[in-house]
């Protein structure tokens, strides 16, 4: 099916009532022959689908999802999906900004990919963008367009490069062909934690891949940095089930990778990864902690990781090396028991070393999951100033207590409990476009 002329969008759904299909057994997501002759961004199936809040209770919220032709890591052509979504009852052909949220996936099973998880009657208990669609609903009140791309692939290919950035770029370019927006239509990404390192990569690469894209901005929350160091600091500790989740996705792309893990761990870690393979974020978080990918001697990673083969993939999964050509917003809690400060720190100051324009925020209170929470807004509210095109505050880094501790803080917190009262009774989520420069959101940083 092809996409619908931006004039003739409907927000009418026909409900689904068994639920949505997983994707491996949706035909929507299998690609069309001759993949490889359609460019990066061309649509290649389109359908309006139905969201609900944690699969649960519907939501009114205009919404489609695309298949559309994209590249892997290794310049292969493929397909992947991302899903639209609009205010309520809004014109779709009306010029707006758009924004790429990529959702912290932190997963491999495709039960947790937001194409799936959105829908009303998914089965995702336990996937991370069950919980940032309300973020997102909030975002809506913007009267943005959001693009939410399955940045991991169809495949589920947790953790690697510069894939997730391509698949978050063509889902962009997707998106403005559904709804006949010019190319110079503003565009911002968006992400925190995995959806942070999803962002951080497609900010690299948009020069060289996506430059017809007019990408002005991107907010980071807690972009990980350094995804080896980030692995051997969690393996074995309480949120060991994230670097067992992230093995899990990165021995799909690396065949050579799956080749000496096989060769090298114990039984109970491969089976550990084996279960990882059809698991949702949470539940794997709460039954593997402490657990550990290694042998029974505890060597085997160790010895991995000095292997030639190996340190080639390491070394390929690091960004850095093409800082982005606009500014960027990153937010980082000092006290994080998951993403290390000190690796964002490094990316950070790599970034400002090739003149990336840097604002870089550090909350001493928050956690890491905390400060999703306690960062959206200054997140949020940095976009449209920057969508408005409001004074692009200097780069500087700032160390706070407390994100919480402002008024359009305080404020962004009220507007996120209003949208979930909201979601809850499923009222229309409706876009009420703020006016930036009269001053009724106020772009504010906490000071030191």
């Amino acid at each position: 099916m092809s996409a619908h002329p931006a004039g003739e969008l409907s927000p009418e759904i026909d409900p689904a009532p068994t639920g949505p299909l997983r994707p491996e057994d949706d035909p929507f997501y299998r690609p069309p022959r001759g993949l490889a002759g359609r460019k990066p961004g061309v649509i290649l199936r389109s359908r309006p689908v139905e969201l609900a809040l944690l699969g649960v209770v519907p939501q009114r919220i205009t919404a489609w999802q695309l298949l559309f032709r994209t590249t892997d890591m290794d310049g292969e052509p493929e397909a992947a999906v991302t899903t639209v979504l609009l205010p309520w009852g809004a014109d779709p052909a009306a010029p707006r900004p758009v924004v790429s949220y990529q959702c912290a996936i932190d997963a491999v099973a495709s039960n947790c990919l937001p194409s799936y998880a959105f829908r009303r009657g998914a089965h995702a208990f336990g996937a991370v963008p069950q919980y940032e669609l309300l973020l997102i609903a909030k975002a809506l009140e913007r009267g943005w367009a959001i693009s939410v791309p399955d940045h991991v692939g169809t495949a589920g290919r947790f953790g690697t490069p510069r894939e997730p950035g391509y698949r978050t770029l063509d889902g962009l370019r997707a998106t403005l062909a559904l709804l006949g927006l010019p190319r110079e239509t503003p565009v911002a990404l968006w992400g925190y934690s995995g959806g942070g390192l999803a962002t951080v990569w497609a900010a690299e690469t948009a020069a060289s891949y996506a430059p017809d894209l007019n990408i002005i901005a991107a907010a980071a929350g807690s972009p990980v940095g350094d995804l080896e160091a980030t692995f051997f600091r969690l393996n074995g500790s309480h949120f060991g089930g994230l670097a067992t989740l992230c093995l899990a996705g990165l021995r799909r792309a690396y065949p050579d990778l799956n080749r000496a893990l096989r060769e090298h761990l114990d039984a109970p870690s491969l089976a550990l990864l084996d279960r990882a393979e059809t698991s949702t974020t949470v539940p794997i978080l709460l039954r593997s902690g402490r657990s550990r990918i290694d042998d029974h001697k505890g060597e085997a990673l160790a010895a991995l990781r000095t292997l030639p083969h190996v340190r080639a993939v390491l070394t390929d999964l690091q960004p850095g090396d093409n800082p982005p050509a606009f500014p960027v917003l990153t937010v980082q809690a000092v006290h994080d028991l998951i993403i290390s400060t000190g690796n964002v720190d490094r990316l950070i100051d790599r970034y400002r070393a090739a003149g990336t324009h840097v604002h870089y925020v550090r909350d001493i209170a928050g956690g890491h999951i905390s400060l999703g929470i306690l960062a959206a807004p200054l997140l949020e509210n940095w976009l449209a100033a920057r969508f408005a095109n409001r004074p692009l505050p200097p780069p500087c880094t700032k160390t706070v207590l407390s994100l919480a501790f402002s008024t359009p803080a305080l404020t962004g917190y009220l507007g996120l409990a209003r949208t979930l009262l909201r979601a809850l009774r499923g009222a229309p989520m409706r876009g009420r476009p703020r006016n930036l420069r009269s001053g009724t959101d106020v772009e504010v940083i906490p000071g030191r």
